[in-house]
């Protein structure tokens, strides 16, 4: 199977990769004295129903502990989620992660696209999917929505994603809704639907969050998702395998949720650095979506860019840097990419980089179409 996601440095030769969205701040150093004391008990079987986990997530976001589930990262939830709604017919924002594809085609859904226009930075205009909801006359049974988009990074407010949420609980259609990279935003609150959740008109909506990305816990594989529908979560606990969270990522997200200076800094260094790498980018004459969120998805407009595919990513890879080629996501090609935001010294380092590949084949960039702010 083709490798289709960020971080693959198992294929590459690479000394540098810039294609994984994690913070770069590394493992708290508490998780880290969490997980050498968990080794401990690696003898023992995990708890398979993650008990303690479930109750430190509940006390974390102040929801009942039975409204929470944990998984095998947050991939191994969305399968899961899909299992158990198995729709007939999904609706899919493009582009956006593509392992809600995966997951619909496992249960033989059919899918149909919503696509985002370049024209409007690839924003989702939540009036404008109501209203092409309306005119499709499809029954969806399941929408997937990304909330910081991935690859764009942009995020929708909490009140329109309500809004949206609500317009689909008339049309019957259950909302999956990842927030994964919620917790880079400069005010992750204005953008969560989380309080709104314990509503009773939000029963069909399943929140997806992770410890991956914010407590750079990649290679421990725990996700979480919220939901206040119990026919939903039962149903997604009879369909897991009983020890699919191991001891050792139960342990560390326990650990996890109690650093929240952690995550203050986090925020403040990705804020900071963001604006740097876009400006930058911007300098070398690439075009930069307005990204919110820990990565930087942008275009690459030199001529030679157009005329050969994956350009930058092959003049990078001869660098060993790796970053993020877009190109396998629907409605983008090879000219477009992401790349995360790491410390400033990192990012200096990639920069150069990039300079000296923009000096062999200077950005003679071909005009963009007009974006709508």
């Amino acid at each position: 199977m083709e490798y289709q996601h960020g971080g693959d440095i198992y294929t590459n030769s690479v000394t540098i990769d810039y294609s994984a969205n994690i913070n770069p701040l590394g493992l708290p150093e508490k998780v880290r004295e969490a997980l050498h004391e968990a080794v401990e008990n690696c003898s023992c079987y995990p708890d398979s129903r993650c008990l303690a986990l479930k109750q430190a997530l509940a006390e974390f976001h102040q929801v009942p502990a039975e409204a929470v589930i944990c998984g095998n990262g947050a991939a191994d939830l969305i399968f899961q989620i899909v299992q158990a709604v198995k729709p007939e017919h999904a609706l899919l924002i493009a582009p956006s992660f593509l392992e809600y594809r995966q997951a619909l085609l496992a249960v033989s859904s059919e899918i149909t696209y919503f696509d985002l226009e370049e024209k409007e930075g690839f924003r989702l205009e939540e009036k404008k999917l109501e209203k092409w909801i309306e005119e499709s006359e499809i029954h969806f049974q399941m929408i997937f929505l990304c909330n910081p988009n991935n690859p764009t990074g942009f995020a929708a407010k909490r009140e329109d994603m309500a809004k949206l949420l609500d317009f689909c609980r008339k049309k019957g259609i259950f909302c999956v809704v990842d927030e994964c990279f919620n917790e880079f935003l400069q005010e992750p609150e204005r953008y969560s639907i989380l309080e709104d959740l314990q509503k009773e008109e939000f029963g069909h909506v399943f929140l997806l969050k992770a410890f991956t990305k914010i407590y750079a816990m990649a290679g421990l594989r725990l996700g979480y998702g919220i939901c206040f529908d119990r026919k939903i979560t039962n149903r997604m606990e009879e369909l897991r395998q009983p020890w699919s969270v191991s001891s050792l990522a139960q342990a560390a997200g326990i650990a996890a949720l109690k650093e929240s200076d952690y995550v203050a800094r986090t925020r403040e260094l990705i804020a900071c650095e963001r604006e740097f790498l876009k400006e930058k980018l911007l300098e070398l004459g690439f075009f930069v979506f307005e990204s919110m969120a820990n990565y930087i998805f942008f275009r690459d407009m030199r001529q030679a860019a157009l005329e050969e595919e994956n350009l930058l990513y092959k003049q990078l890879l001869e660098r060993k840097v790796l970053i993020r080629s877009c190109g396998n996501y629907r409605g983008l090609d090879g000219t477009y990419y992401r790349i995360c935001v790491k410390r400033r010294k990192e990012n200096e380092e990639f920069i150069s980089i990039l300079e000296s590949v923009c000096r062999e084949m200077p950005c003679g960039c071909s005009p963009m179409p007009e974006v709508r702010g």
